[in-house]
């Protein structure tokens, strides 16, 4: 990657044997995981100070460390270990995620979004590294935090970079943004995630569009169908993808399976191993990437064949008694839940189809009634709501007053809720669980899976 000289132009600052041409393979935060040749980054939070636990990361393979000049170092330290004094480590670890992003010199892809973004990284990588050396975001490293260190444990000859852009707050993805500088930018939809903290959806829009202000020289690839983004149509170096004939590229879906899509863009035919017609949206931005980027149809499918999805969504789990369960706990909003439901309802192969629904957070005042409007996708189709958690109580309820005759139960716990769950699971049944990552709703799997 590069060496501890290296750091020594962007931190003057230091002690220990700086100028020395040891090589550095990557940034380590968390000292409970071993991360050999690793230059140490002691981030200060709400609620725990990891300067304290240089010695932990020494013995877990540090070879320097950047260190906060308001913090006392050490005296056991030894005075050969090479460290950085810097005014803030965040910061710091910033500027050497820029300055190694510089130095590999990879066409930058940034992806937001308030649903699909991880999806839609997935696919765009998957299709990419058929051509290119590529590297995405792992997990959901896609914060202020997350960007830098995914930037800096990618390898030295990667040619393309995929990296995913959270948020929470407005003015956080402009941060990223101009971090990464893009060469292409994609947003993949405007929804209701952090909608307590934006205050609108024209304001979550607006925070999204802040990966603009990093961008330079590609294209903005952005959802057609969207009301909020009608005015990037037709502009300089953009296209919109959607289902909409007012978008340069126009979806035309032929057939949505259980395990598959088949459709059409750019006249040309592409079968998606994943279900749902928001995926295939998620597909069509990473087609007209690639497209951009000079890949042929051919290889595009190829990606899509070779298709490695980030865990929990819309995972496959067998369950007891050869039921099907869907894992989609990794988070959720009111749009990718919706959406998500339509594709259960799609599903031909189980004929009892149950809904295992959480709470959504980052609400807000609007919590009460976006978690009831997810009942007005939900139709006979289905066969039972169980709903848990402090608001996810108003979809069971308006259900009920819709659809008396689909099973609507709240559940105060998730053991009460698995063992009612257990008594529904036979070959016929699949269960979607949905809900946001802090409900922990995977956890149900443990009792509902065979063993």
């Amino acid at each position: 990657m590069f060496t501890i000289n290296e750091l020594t132009s962007i931190f003057p600052s230091y002690r220990g044997t700086a100028d020395a041409q040891i090589l550095i393979r990557g940034a380590m935060t968390d000292t409970r995981v071993e991360n050999k040749q690793s230059l140490f980054v002691p981030i200060v939070g709400e609620n725990h100070d990891a300067h304290k636990f240089i010695n932990e990361a020494i013995k877990k393979g540090a070879v320097a460390a950047l260190w906060q000049k308001d913090h006392e170092l050490p005296r056991e330290i030894p005075t050969e270990f090479p460290v950085f004094f810097v005014e803030d480590t965040l910061q710091a670890l910033q500027e050497t995620s820029s300055f190694y992003l510089k130095k590999v010199n990879p066409t930058v892809i940034g992806i937001t979004g308030s649903n699909g973004k991880t999806t839609t990284k997935d696919l765009v990588a998957s299709i990419l590294q058929v051509k290119f050396r590529t590297h995405k975001t792992a997990g959901n490293y896609n914060n202020h935090i997350g960007l830098p260190l995914t930037i800096l444990s990618m390898p030295s000859n990667t040619e393309v970079a995929v990296l995913e852009m959270g948020m929470s707050q407005a003015g956080e993805i402009s941060l990223l943004s101009k971090l990464a500088e893009p060469s292409h930018v994609i947003i993949t939809n405007i929804g209701e995630s952090h909608i307590e903290y934006l205050g609108s959806r024209e304001g979550i829009a607006k925070a999204k569009l802040e990966i603009l202000n990093g961008w330079h020289d590609g294209t903005f690839i952005f959802d057609g169908d969207e009301e909020l983004l009608n005015s990037y149509l037709g502009t300089d170096r953009s296209v919109s993808c959607g289902f909409l004939s007012q978008s340069s590229v126009v979806i035309k879906v032929h057939e949505l399976l259980e395990d598959r899509s088949h459709f059409e863009v750019l006249a040309h035919n592409y079968t998606l191993p994943i279900a749902g017609r928001h995926n295939v949206k998620n597909a069509a931005y990473a087609i007209s990437l690639a497209q951009t980027l000079g890949l042929t149809p051919g290889e595009i499918q190829s990606g899509f064949d070779n298709l490695e999805l980030s865990g929990m969504r819309f995972e496959k789990v067998d369950g007891i008694n050869g039921s099907l369960l869907i894992n989609d706990a990794y988070n959720a909003s009111p749009t990718s839940m919706k959406a998500t439901i339509g594709i259960i309802e799609e599903l031909q192969s189980r004929s009892h189809k149950i809904l295992v629904l959480g709470d959504m957070f980052e609400l807000g005042e609007f919590a009460g009634e976006l978690h009831e409007d997810v009942a007005t996708v939900i139709s006979d189709q289905i066969s039972s709501v169980y709903t848990i958690g402090e608001h996810a109580n108003r979809i069971v309820e308006s259900v009920k007053v819709k659809h008396p005759n689909i099973e609507s139960i709240h559940f105060k716990d998730k053991e009460s809720l698995s063992d009612h769950l257990k008594k529904k699971l036979t070959a016929n049944t699949v269960v979607l669980i949905k809900a946001s990552r802090g409900m922990k709703l995977e956890q149900l799997l443990n009792d509902l899976t065979e063993k």
